[in-house]
């Protein structure tokens, strides 16, 4: 009987939050759906890797250390019941010479020119679209609070791109209503919660990366 309550329920908080599914894939997104807010899969060694290979970690204010420790986020998700997962498929093409060693043609002295150039190319064209995802879900955000969700609050995907160059110096953003964390930096294991939504995202990454964002609603 117990079972069958928490099944109602979960199909009646699907129901209710749909426009914000529908809104999702009208601003261009690939697949969104609502999903128990106790699916979101948060753990520890993700923020480990984030401190073993980002070089954005440590250097904007959504990264960490300044995004919020991983038991307080815990805590944070436990007063949620609902929320959106919303995935994006990138236009930035992703070359087959660079799939595997990114960062290494980016930042190794000895990786060669051209190698340079198509990972510089493939970042500049994923950081616009980041950019997009970024308003997209602030959009979504605005939404579901204007129907009744006030604590409605969203991640965004990849690293802030508000500004050229964060204000980690006073540790003061310089756009704080626009400022949200992205889901490694709370700690959330983008690639089990999506997988486990039926709505799984490819390693090692297709010619068009796909992206994950996550709305919390209620």
């Amino acid at each position: 009987m117990e079972k069958k309550k928490i099944i109602k329920k979960s199909e009646t908080q699907t129901e209710k939050f749909r426009f914000l599914a529908d809104k999702a894939r009208e601003a261009g997104a690939a697949d969104a759906r609502i999903i128990p807010a106790d699916m979101i899969v948060v753990e520890e060694r993700v923020r480990l890797k984030c401190r073993s290979g980002c070089p954005s970690c440590g250097k904007y204010l959504t990264c960490p250390p300044y995004a919020p420790d991983i038991e307080d986020f815990r805590n944070y998700l436990r007063d949620y019941h609902s929320a959106l997962l919303v995935k994006f498929k990138s236009p930035a093409y992703l070359d087959k010479s660079i799939r595997y060693c990114i960062l290494r043609s980016l930042f190794d002295p000895g990786a060669q020119p051209a190698q340079k150039e198509k990972a510089i190319h493939f970042i500049m064209e994923l950081s616009e679209n980041c950019q997009h995802i970024h308003r997209t879900m602030l959009d979504l955000e605005k939404a579901a609070f204007n129907a009744g969700n006030p604590f409605a609050v969203t991640t965004i995907s990849g690293t802030c791109r508000l500004c050229e160059t964060c204000n980690i110096a006073t540790g003061i953003c310089n756009h704080p209503t626009m400022r949200r964390f992205t889901p490694e930096a709370l700690g959330i294991n983008v690639v089990k919660t999506a997988a486990d939504a039926g709505m799984p995202i490819r390693f090692p990454a297709p010619d068009n990366p796909e992206e994950i964002a996550i709305l919390l609603i209620d």
